[in-house]
């Protein structure tokens, strides 16, 4: 990890990868990878 804003709710990792709070990746390449959520039970 190169910067960790946490307030802001995102990660710079060393491989370029943006990491959000939310699972979401913004790629190097700027492909975006949604967020990983799992089904919420009723």
């Amino acid at each position: 990890m190169i910067a960790a804003h946490p307030d802001q709710g995102w990660s710079l990792l060393c491989n370029g990868v943006v990491l959000f709070e939310d699972t979401g990746l913004l790629l190097p390449d700027g492909t975006v990878v949604a967020p990983h959520r799992a089904p919420v039970a009723a």
